[in-house]
């Protein structure tokens, strides 16, 4: 079964530092939305208040996962895992001093994930071939793209149902950004994931989004039903055509 998330009225900071105000957003089942903004306007907060890395101030976050209904504000990060959410961070945060294989390992802790590790690693292996050539090479020597596909691949270890990915373009050069976007779109397609996608570089994103949002100083800014709406709305164009 599909699954879907619903964010209501977040407000989220840090201290007496308000990042987030008032947001809202959904993904519906087998969708891709894209958030779009450059940085420092709440991306990242937002993607640790789904996954109970930093308690909202106020508003719901509720998934829905194989038809159950689950309140994820009050949540643990480990808890959310557990139900089905994984997290591609931005940075990708591997462990550097530990294998590539270590690393996919580490991405199979919840209990649903564990009893198919054999099937998970195969898969992860099929998805990303250079990954089984370096399994046994420490992550941090890897090339950024590399690091990538390692860091995708560890979140799929989870077997997650709703997918979170925190600006997988930061760091790479224009060519692997394409490549890294095509690929979240064939992960999403092979594993029927539900996507959240964080990201700054509006033409890629926009590649595989179905709809998306603009986020401006913790704020929607503007909510896109579809691509189109995203390419030819006045902000886009502003902050991210130059138009």
């Amino acid at each position: 079964m599909a699954s879907s998330l619903e964010l209501s009225g977040i407000d989220a900071g840090y201290g007496a530092v308000r990042v987030l105000e008032d947001v809202s957003l959904s993904v519906a089942p087998g969708e891709t939305v894209v958030l779009l903004g450059t940085n420092g306007n709440g991306k990242s907060t937002l993607m640790k208040c789904v996954m109970g890395m930093l308690p909202p101030a106020a508003g719901s976050i509720i998934a829905e996962i194989d038809g159950e209904r689950h309140d994820l504000v009050g949540c643990s990060t480990e808890e959310i895992v557990d139900i089905g959410i994984s997290l591609v961070p931005e940075g990708r945060r591997l462990f550097p001093k530990l294998t590539v294989e270590e690393n996919l390992l580490l991405g199979a802790f919840r209990a649903a994930a564990r009893a198919e590790i054999a099937r998970n690693l195969d898969m992860s292996y099929e998805t990303f071939p250079a990954l089984r050539e370096r399994r046994r090479q420490l992550s941090g020597s890897l090339s950024g793209g590399e690091q990538q596909m390692l860091a995708l691949a560890r979140a799929l270890m989870s077997a997650p149902k709703i997918l979170l990915i925190d600006e997988p373009s930061v760091g790479l050069a224009p060519v692997l950004v394409k490549r890294t976007i095509e690929k979240i779109k064939e992960l999403k397609e092979r594993y029927q994931l539900t996507v959240l996608m964080a990201e700054q570089n509006f033409n890629q994103a926009v590649r595989i989004a179905d709809r998306g949002y603009v986020i401006v100083h913790g704020k929607i800014a503007f909510e896109g039903t579809s691509a189109d709406e995203l390419n030819n709305n006045e902000l886009v164009r502003k902050f991210y055509l130059g138009l």
